[in-house]
């Protein structure tokens, strides 16, 4: 890990991914990302893998803590 990676929080990661925190916490348990711990035991993120993780499994594409999604074609109403 790189001195300045960007590490999130499971609420920050869960709201990517619309899920609840604790299924961030079952992906990490899982090996599906990898977490670090901080001093106090509280798990974090980071946000590269999580990037990797959320376009690999979505489409979408996250960029310095800004979600982008992929554009898709709209149902016209006309």
């Amino acid at each position: 890990m790189s001195e300045q990676e960007t590490l999130l929080t499971p609420s920050e990661v869960a709201a990517l991914f619309r899920v609840d925190p604790k299924t961030v916490t079952r992906w990490a348990k899982a090996g599906k990302l990898t977490s670090i711990r901080t001093l106090g035991g509280h798990r974090r993120y980071k946000e590269s893998e999580v990037s990797a993780l959320l376009n690999a499994t979505t489409g979408a594409t996250y960029v310095s803590s800004v979600r982008v999604e992929k554009e898709l074609p709209h149902r016209g109403t006309n």
